[in-house]
């Protein structure tokens, strides 16, 4: 009786033999972790709910969800898989698993021992996912592009912000003043989003795993603080013959952006929908925020304050943030403060967005 064998990358898999080999050595598998990867491999594409593991692999033996995680992370290991990466086993957060790989299914004549040609058939798998994947560039520029809206969206939001508190012009500075200050931001967020989300998705591509993400955002982070600190100062002394020695650059930008680099690694351990991927984002930024001011940096707050120290007849004012924390200008409390919520706001919305753009193409890197 004809059975099936299953092909592979570099992989077979027998159910009947029950082994499963890479290039003809046997790879030690444990008997419920092989019966996961046989469910799995029998539907390739669709996913399988943790429910059926528990079925069809467990019989409905009374288990934690984490059984079922230590056999995806087992097997994963064994078919030099990754989870934040996958190219076999793929996470939908919550709900199960599904195999991606492309497949080939051999129906083997078993009297004769044969792999009779024409029984040869490919599957393919239904997977747009995939697809991308055998572009790679595509991926760099999802998240890049993901990094870049979520900085802005932060950039917003810390316009309306600063300039609903009266930052630029004072208490009479109106619409006009709070349109200019989300403007300002807006651009900021922008620039920085796109350093770190482009760092991170090339230093996904380049080194893969945790140095990768937390590398390329604090690189990515780096080079667009500096660029943008040239800039500034430069724009400073053509239009105005001075600039403000101490506005935020390198240093914080690489801070912030392997900052963003942590807050994704740990949203692909946590898992789980966005939401909870942008407290981690926020967590993680706001205690940078506040460490960049504690060794001396500044981030947009300190950068305002410098700003209007330099021009005086400006009106920049930073009393409104002061006056938040009791302080009658931009205090040691108020900046640190006001830094640490800076961080929280920009690497909670791009770890968010991130989140985002890879449940919606399916490709969310959730460790298990």
């Amino acid at each position: 009786m004809p059975r099936r064998v299953y092909r592979f990358d570099r992989f077979e898999l027998d159910p009947e033999d029950r082994r499963l080999t890479r290039d003809g050595a046997t790879v030690e598998v444990s008997g419920r972790y092989l019966d996961a990867l046989v469910l799995m491999v029998s539907e390739p594409g669709r996913l399988v709910t943790k429910e059926r593991f528990l079925d069809e692999v467990w019989k409905g033996v009374p288990v934690t969800d984490e059984a079922l995680s230590q056999a995806i992370r087992s097997l994963r290991r064994a078919l030099g898989d990754e989870a934040a990466r996958p190219r076999m086993i793929e996470t939908a957060p919550k709900h199960g698993y599904r195999f991606i790989a492309p497949l080939t299914v051999v129906e083997t004549d078993e009297a004769a021992g044969a792999v009779p040609a024409e029984a040869a058939a490919m599957v393919a798998v239904p997977s747009a996912v995939q697809a991308r994947r055998e572009r790679p560039l595509d991926r760099v520029f999802e998240v890049g592009r993901a990094g870049t809206l979520g900085g802005g969206a932060a950039g917003v939001v810390g316009g309306l912000v600063y300039g609903a508190l009266g930052v630029l012009g004072g208490e009479g500075a109106g619409a006009s003043g709070v349109l200019v200050m989300i403007c300002v931001t807006a651009l900021v967020g922008l620039a920085g989003g796109a350093g770190v989300g482009f760092g991170i998705a090339a230093g996904e591509r380049a080194a893969g795993g945790v140095l990768g993400r937390i590398g390329g955002g604090l690189v990515g982070g780096l080079l667009v603080g500096a660029v943008v600190r040239l800039l500034g100062l430069d724009a400073f002394e053509l239009l105005f013959g001075q600039a403000p020695g101490a506005i935020t650059g390198a240093m914080e930008g690489a801070v912030l952006g392997g900052a963003v680099g942590v807050a994704v690694v740990l949203g692909d351990r946590i898992g789980g929908v966005w939401k909870r991927r942008a407290v981690a984002g926020g967590l993680v930024g706001g205690v940078a925020g506040v460490g960049i001011v504690l060794i001396g940096g500044r981030l947009l707050v300190g950068s305002l304050q410098t700003l209007a120290q330099a021009f005086p007849d400006s009106r920049l004012t930073l009393e409104p943030v002061g006056a938040l924390f009791g302080e009658p200008g931009l205090g040691p409390v108020s900046h640190a403060a006001a830094s640490g919520l800076e961080g929280m706001l920009f690497a909670g919305c791009v770890a968010a967005a991130i989140a985002l753009t890879r449940r919606s193409h399916g490709s969310v890197g959730t460790p298990v």
